[in-house]
């Protein structure tokens, strides 16, 4: 247990609340996540012409950089080629569809933060603050940021640590482990030794083999995509290195079965101001059963309904909860 114990988590819920009538798409997460990313650069970065942090001096000490605009560090020791290294934050939007929210109706999403990212909880509190003063969603309507609640499976109590009234964030540990993850899914209901276990894809799941975006999720594919997520946040956001060894667990994944597959594809739409330019982002939502030799693949897939799989996980995409049998 003693790498599972190195990678640590931190989860909250902030509470919206609208000054006048507010209306969002049918998905939020893009448009929470767009919103904070734009923000965020607007109070932090020296050097808004620059398209990317790329040869900015400053980029290893950048909040912004760290946050949002992650890359290998100059002095990293391994994947100093890598480009897409995941973000070491999720937006959690609500999972309704629901588009209009009346004056004074609250709205909530989950904020989860990776490894060295809990520090930067600061930052996020003041960005989405500063987002409630520009707007977000048609005709950019404003809102208050009105609470923050830590939601820690350690403690199945809400503890609220910021309300708009003091303006104060309360320093109370609130962080997790992937070993306490572990030990509450082994306290709990959940079998260690499962024959069939069933993952529902709540919000659409967009994973890549050999260059295409799948729409039938055999576990070896579902694997990979997890693996790899989860090792790059280890290494780069928890400074561990889990020395994985993806031969074993890919040959072990292409042995387990689809026993029911109720999936279907989803289209949606966002509007990227990095490219300025609609994005069409597809993904599949719904069950899958799998059957086989699941346990050895339990602790990744215990820790992947926190951490999502796949592209967009920043704005809640690869969000999924497992269910044991």
């Amino acid at each position: 247990m003693v790498i599972y114990e190195k990678i640590k988590l931190a989860k909250y819920k902030f509470v919206i609340t609208p000054k006048e009538d507010l209306e969002l798409p049918p998905y939020k997460g893009s448009t929470l996540r767009g919103g904070f990313g734009s923000t965020f650069r607007k109070i932090s970065c020296i050097d808004r012409n620059k398209s990317s942090c790329k040869g900015c001096l400053l980029k290893d000490k950048c909040a912004y950089s760290y946050i949002f605009d992650t890359s290998p560090r100059s002095d990293s020791e391994v994947l100093k080629n890598l480009d897409d290294i995941p973000r070491p934050f999720i937006i959690e939007p609500p999972l309704d569809t629901k588009t209009i929210f009346n004056k004074d109706q609250s709205l909530d999403f989950n904020l989860i933060l990776i490894g060295q990212a809990i520090d930067y909880l600061p930052y996020f509190v003041v960005t989405f603050k500063e987002l409630g003063n520009e707007g977000i969603g048609k005709g950019r309507k404003k809102f208050i940021l009105t609470q923050i609640i830590t939601t820690s499976i350690l403690n199945p109590d809400e503890t609220l640590i910021y309300n708009s009234g003091d303006d104060v964030i309360k320093n109370l540990e609130s962080r997790f482990t992937w070993a306490d993850i572990i030990a509450n899914s082994i306290s709990g209901t959940r079998k260690f030794k499962p024959k069939y276990i069933t993952l529902n894809f709540l919000t659409p799941t967009r994973i890549k083999h050999q260059d295409e975006f799948v729409s039938l999720p055999d576990f070896h594919v579902v694997i990979r995509a997890l693996l790899r997520r989860i090792a790059n946040l280890a290494y780069f956001h928890c400074g561990e290195n889990l020395g994985i060894d993806f031969n074993f667990f890919i040959r072990q994944a292409t042995k387990i079965k689809i026993e029911e597959l109720k999936v279907r594809w989803v289209d949606w739409e966002r509007y990227s101001f990095a490219q300025r330019r609609r994005m069409r982002l597809g993904g599949f939502v719904g069950e899958v059963t799998y059957k086989g030799e699941l346990e050895p693949f339990l602790p990744f897939l215990l820790l992947g309904e926190h951490t999502h799989l796949g592209k967009g996980a920043t704005f809640g995409m690869g969000w999924y909860r497992m269910m044991i049998k």
